[in-house]
């Protein structure tokens, strides 16, 4: 996050000072945002910037305990600089949150600079080699040119000038968050990839007496855990290329002073990013479990996964409040169109009239047309953001502010946010593969995936299209069968599909989900290699065990 920080917010004569010195590593550096009190409530950051226009400095302090940097990865012990978000206050007023290049180390011995405490947090669940760091200022000097200015100002005198968009200082955020879609991606490609591969090693049960024991893989039940979730990788990466691009022509508009989308950026990358994640963190233990026994082992490569990935459900935003985020938008865009404001493409249906399939029930709808399921979640996804801004609109005819109604609303919000980025995920995968060039052959692989993933995220879903009568009970039920149906389609290109992202054995770093199958030679291997297995007779033999026995076989 420090390079593209730099990259996006410095003026041209501070890329011209900094940015050399980070691509040629003669500073390394990290982005200090989170703080031991306050983390997705950015605005509630406590650490402050207090400019002297008599020396032209800005003073660091972290003012209270709560106010320390806490989690910033790399910075314990090895940045040299970090870009330090703070409260910014000059001639007397407080401006908000700023970026700010501060020097952490000596660039001679390494050692902290004065007003500088900085170290290692400790031991966590996942990332064991990343020295998440704290860092505490104390009267802490910065030349004012260390502030980032490309948006908004200190000039020399103290005057400060605001920016365009006061978001414009979270766009780190935005493009980590664009990036923690594609991790989720890659995540749980890399789970299906290893659960898959294993399955289709693996052999259990007799069906029958005297036949041989079918792969697990076979198994409907294991298909039914694995596919979708295979489906959902392929989903996940034609959604991050989307949202790739989406990112990179809002930031084109922005540098040409064209700010109209920045919301709406901010809106869907906090949806996508929470909506994934979660899916992902959930899919990798059920991919885990998927693998019985020997899921658990290191050796399967899970627990590292797991561990890993799972920070992504809370780090750049808590998923509970990027889901309220984008909500908050999603319910502005309802007033925006009902006052006859044009909506930006991705949220342009809230102005729609989807009532055309509100028709539950009725006779002679193709429900394996995918095109048609894909506007029942548009449906859905409409009439949960109504719903939910309806309940915010009632709250403040009821009296509330409208911080009170949106809080008393929240549930439904989260809801509504939910449903607005599945139903982007299911449209961008439906017609990101009717624009890819392949064969026929490749297109109907492609589209039985998506098949898969529109009708089980609906089965999955299926009270929601209910309650609205968008769908009756009976078509969900079918809906569900047909996802079922195509599960032994889907068998015969399982390993082909997992094969097809490419990841080498030193990627997935899985016994289990090894290339050449070779499963078990290589779990005895593994076994033998553990330093336990060092000496035969294990130290702790001569100092408890022995003695313990010996004594005993005295008394007999």
């Amino acid at each position: 996050m420090f390079i593209p920080t730099l990259e996006r917010q410095c003026t041209s004569e501070q890329r011209e000072k900094f940015l050399p010195l980070c691509y040629d590593y003669r500073i390394i550096g990290t982005y200090a945002q989170t703080e031991l009190g306050h983390g997705t409530f950015l605005r509630g950051l406590e650490t402050t910037a207090h400019y002297d226009p008599n020396t032209q400095e800005f003073i660091l302090n972290s003012p209270t305990i709560s106010s320390i940097k806490w989690w910033p990865g790399a910075l314990g012990k090895t940045s040299t600089h970090a870009v330090v978000l703070a409260q910014l206050y000059t001639l007397g007023k407080c401006h908000g949150i700023h970026p700010f290049v501060v020097q952490l180390r000596s660039l001679d011995d390494h050692k902290p600079l004065r007003g500088i405490t900085v170290g290692d947090i400790g031991p966590k669940m996942g990332f064991g080699p990343n020295d998440n760091g704290y860092l505490k200022l104390h009267k802490h000097r910065i030349p004012r040119t260390n502030m980032l200015m490309k948006y908004s100002q200190v000039s020399p005198d103290g005057t400060y000038t605001k920016p365009p968009r006061s978001t414009l200082t979270y766009g780190t955020m935005t493009f980590v968050r664009v990036l923690i879609v594609h991790g989720s991606a890659i995540a749980l490609a890399k789970a299906s990839t290893i659960a898959i591969r294993y399955s289709a090693v693996r052999r259990q049960s007799e069906l029958r007496p005297g036949e041989p024991e079918p792969q697990i893989l076979s198994y409907p039940t294991q298909q039914h855990k694995l596919f979708p979730l295979l489906a959902t990788a392929y989903a996940f990466h034609f959604v991050q290329l989307a949202m790739m691009k989406i990112y990179t022509d809002v930031n084109d508009q922005i540098n040409n002073s064209n700010f109209s989308r920045i919301q709406e950026l901010h809106a869907l990358s906090s949806g996508l990013k929470a909506f994934t994640s979660w899916v992902t963190n959930a899919g990798l233990e059920v991919c885990r479990m998927s693998c019985g026994g020997h899921g658990y082992s290191q050796a399967s490569g899970f627990p590292r996964l797991y561990a890993d990935f799972t920070p992504s459900c809370t780090y750049e935003g808590e998923n509970t409040v990027l889901m309220l985020q984008s909500a908050r938008y999603l319910v502005k865009c309802v007033r925006d169109a009902r006052s006859g404001k044009t909506l930006p493409g991705t949220v342009s249906y809230l102005s729609e009239d989807v009532s055309a399939v509100h028709s539950g029930g009725s006779s002679g709808r193709d429900l394996s047309n995918l095109d048609f399921l894909i506007s029942l979640y548009k449906q859905r996804a409409s009439n949960q953001v109504h719903f939910a801004s309806d309940k915010v609109d009632r709250g403040i005819s009821a009296g509330m502010d409208l911080v009170g109604a949106l809080n008393s609303a929240s549930v439904h919000l989260v809801s509504a946010a939910k449903a607005h980025s599945h139903y982007f995920i299911a449209k961008t995968f439906v017609e990101s593969l009717k624009l890819l060039k392949a064969s026929s052959e490749l297109q109907n692989v492609l589209h039985q995936l998506a098949s898969v993933y529109v009708f089980e995220g609906i089965a999955q879903s299926s009270g929601d299209f209910i309650e609205d009568y968008i769908l009756s009970g009976s078509e969900a039920k079918t809906i569900r069968q047909l996802a079922v149906d195509l599960l032994p389609l889907i068998r015969v290109n399982a390993v082909s599909l997992v094969d097809a992202f490419s990841f080498r054995d030193e990627v997935l770093q899985s016994v289990l989900g090894r290339y050449d199958g070779n499963v078990y030679e290589n779990l005895f291997k593994w076994a033998q290699n553990s330093p336990l297995n060092k000496t035969d007779v294990h130290p702790s033999y001569h100092k408890y065990l022995g003695p313990l026995l010996k004594r005993n076989q005295s008394k007999l």
